[in-house]
């Protein structure tokens, strides 16, 4: 376990890229609209402006195998957000301290009630968003092109009791393996096929410790990161996790 930066209370989103071992991440709601890359210490390496955008709600990271990330702005708390955005940033490894990203905006039809996401992750061309739901979570397919465009619905997946918001998301590199974070537990995915994750293998997996974590990506195909934000005593921390 290392602590987090002093100066990050509400980390949302972790993500590391083929390009390097820098440790990705945002805040929440309404905070600056950065990214910040961390080493495993706790060090911050980088601070990169996203020109041209506004915090409005960004909860989650994911990259692609070219190096690239994409900052997911489509929290919706409220349920008042009609658009979306995700921000793809080239190369973040090699940048200095500002860029301008493109930029991916969508909506959600509007028979869909679901409309409050936290979790997303790239497979090939697409993004794959899960909504942030108690009980069955709808899942939605963005194409990765810039520009306006509408989410489709692909399915659901029931992770069967209460409360159980998925506040993040991850695919490991062979693809083999889904991780979907919540406050206190992790589910792990397998045995799907790509698109299609409402009759997968699902293991829950306790944590014993409750905080509100926010954060989760693939160290490698067997380990995961976690991050949680600054809300009570000896939270807003990176911790790794073993085994899957």
């Amino acid at each position: 376990m290392t602590s987090l930066p002093k100066k990050l209370k509400e980390v949302s989103a972790i993500e590391v890229t083929s390009a390097s071992n820098i440790l990705w991440m945002i805040e929440d709601s309404n905070t600056k609209n950065k990214l910040y890359g961390m080493n495993t210490r706790g060090d911050i390496l980088k601070e990169i402006k996203l020109s041209d955008t506004k915090n409005k709600d960004w909860e989650d990271l994911t990259s692609d195998e070219n190096g690239n990330i994409y900052v997911g702005d489509f929290g919706n708390n409220s349920g008042k957000r009609d658009s979306f955005f995700i921000y793809k940033i080239t190369t973040p490894d090699q940048l200095i301290s500002e860029v301008t990203p493109n930029i991916i905006e969508f909506e959600v039809p509007k028979k869909y009630t679901n409309k409050d996401f936290e979790a997303f992750f790239l497979w090939n061309s697409n993004f794959y968003l899960f909504s942030k739901e108690d009980k069955v979570t709808a899942i939605f397919k963005i194409k990765n092109q810039t520009g306006k465009q509408k989410a489709t619905f692909i399915g659901e997946l029931n992770l069967k009791g209460k409360k159980n918001p998925i506040t993040s998301a991850a695919i490991s590199d062979n693809k083999k393996t889904i991780a979907l974070l919540n406050h206190d537990k992790i589910w792990i995915l397998t045995d799907f096929n790509e698109g299609d994750f409402s009759n997968c293998y699902v293991k829950e997996i306790a944590l014993n410790h409750k905080s509100q974590k926010e954060g989760i990506c693939f160290k490698n195909n067997n380990t995961i990161y976690i991050t949680d934000e600054k809300t009570v005593k000896n939270t807003g921390n990176l911790y790794e996790f073993e085994g899957l």
